[in-house]
């Protein structure tokens, strides 16, 4: 790609970048939200056109481009956003535009058998006759990546694509790129988790603001080196938590009894002002499903939850809301972000649910609000009445904290908070969890990144098979500890 550039209106996202692939590559797209790098790959995709600039493929001048002609070029985008239909069945959504057709007709068992082929070949475990809504978010990400290895693809954009997938699943993913590799297949991979770009990346190209920075070989920068590159100066990864010199919180903010679900039970803990406590566990350890049910999201079979004004009545999400409890979702696409309202109304939404008096909405109150949290949580934005969709991802992710912060809530619960956010605005918002504590709120967080649990815990919940296997204070975190509780090989600590 040569000299590209593209505008949305005022805001100009490339700015005469140029991008080279190799082939038999994988290289690693790094930037900051809002650097440009999906805005690049859409246009390689042909899901945007370029103000200026040229697609050269095997040496020859691609015009045109579209999502149709990439196809034929055998170009595939792995979106971060899952694009699956949730009510038909995952073979279906593999072939979708694409099916196998002859005299009028699908050839469905063709079909069927060559998407459980691909799945196998990717060990998934998933039925390709199963419906796809039926599947959780990691299976769903599986689903999308089967999908662009069904056709034979030469040159796979992959954004975010581990988000959803444990560590074995992401051990598996990178275990097809190699063997696919080999085979010339070349992979353009955009991720913050740098050690992931490290372990699987060959090579490197670095944008900012728009701007081609620098382009190289992993192998010659190191995990500092890419984190100045990528916010353009020394960066410093203190440890917040290191730095916390707070007193041990006593007041109970938050306490969970005897909690049962469909993939958890007899879940208890506590989580008191000024305190952070980390949940973690593999996929299918009923951490994820616990997350939704302590905010009245999905369903409990048993037990109950106190908050500082009493039993918290969990039937209603409004009345956890009313309680004192805000929760950030995962999967902001799904269950975060409504992509028909602008930035403004989707940020302003919990706080007229649960703050607001007054039978219509106050637009100068609501601009109000937008302009506060814009500014504290830096969000790049042209115009507050502008959809939500056209922000990056990491800039969604912060209108739905803002959204949250507004409510001023006495626990706050993120699930996954930094899902799809670069390095620089990872920091940004464990220093705010941080803060938050510091003010006198409980938080509780669920994430798998040890990394990101070491930044923030006080105490680390350890989940296996639905029950909490170990209680980690932060003298005793280390990754060695978390992975030996959260694959079983330790008992239970009591």
């Amino acid at each position: 790609m040569r000299n590209i550039s593209k505008s949305f209106g005022a805001a100009r996202a490339l700015k005469n970048v140029s991008f080279d692939l190799h082939s038999g590559e994988v290289h690693g797209l790094l930037g900051e939200n809002g650097a440009g790098k999906t805005t690049l790959m859409n246009i390689l995709a042909g899901a945007l056109p370029p103000d200026s600039g040229t697609i050269i493929i095997n040496g020859k001048e691609v015009r045109g481009m579209t999502p149709r002609k990439a196809g034929e070029y055998k170009i595939r985008f792995i979106h971060q956003e899952l694009n699956l239909c949730n009510d038909i069945a995952v073979y279906q959504n593999m072939f979708l535009g694409q099916e196998y057709i002859s005299n009028f007709t699908i050839r469905k068992n063709d079909e069927v058998n060559k998407a459980r082929e691909v799945l196998n070949f990717m060990r998934t475990g998933i039925d390709p006759r199963a419906r796809t809504g039926d599947l959780d978010t990691a299976q769903k990400q599986q689903v999308e990546i089967a999908r662009a290895l069904l056709f034979q693809s030469e040159i796979i954009i992959m954004d975010e694509p581990t988000t959803a997938l444990n560590n074995q699943e992401i051990e598996n993913l990178f275990e097809i790129i190699r063997r696919l590799k080999n085979e010339g297949v070349s992979f353009i991979y955009i991720s913050h988790k740098m050690p992931e770009l490290f372990a699987i990346g060959d090579r490197y190209t670095v944008f900012r603001d728009g701007n081609f920075i620098a382009s190289g070989y992993f192998k010659d920068i190191d995990e500092q080196k890419a984190a100045e590159l990528l916010v353009g100066k020394t960066f410093a990864a203190a440890n917040l938590k290191e730095n916390t010199n707070a007193p041990p919180p006593q007041e109970t903010a938050f306490s969970v009894h005897n909690l049962t679900g469909d993939t958890f039970s007899n879940v208890s803990f506590e989580v008191r002002k000024g305190e952070v406590v980390v949940c973690t566990g593999l996929q299918g350890s009923g951490k994820d499903e616990l997350a939704t049910a302590v905010f009245g999201a999905s369903p409990v079979r048993s037990g109950y939850i106190n908050v500082q004004n009493g039993r918290l009545g969990l039937k209603s999400i409004k009345n956890v809301i009313k309680s004192g409890v805000a929760m950030i979702p995962r999967s902001r696409k799904e269950r975060g972000i409504i992509p028909h309202l602008s930035v403004r109304n989707n940020m302003s939404l919990a706080y007229f649910v649960s703050k607001h008096k007054k039978l219509f909405v106050n637009n100068g109150h609501e601009s109000e609000l937008f302009r506060y949290y814009k500014q504290k949580l830096e969000i790049k934005t042209e115009n507050e009445n502008d959809p939500i969709t056209s922000l990056s991802g990491g800039n969604q992710q912060k209108v739905i904290l803002g959204r949250w912060l507004a409510v001023n809530a006495d626990v706050y619960i993120f699930d996954n908070p930094t899902q799809g956010i670069d390095i620089g605005a990872k920091y940004a918002i464990y220093k705010l969890l941080r803060e938050l504590a510091a003010q006198g709120k409980a938080v509780i967080v669920f994430t798998n990144e040890f990394p990101e649990i070491r930044q923030l815990a006080d105490r680390c919940l350890v989940f296996y098979k639905g029950k909490i296997n170990a209680e980690l204070p932060y003298k005793d975190l280390t990754e060695v500890s978390v992975m030996q509780y959260s694959t079983g090989t330790e008992a239970r600590n009591d």
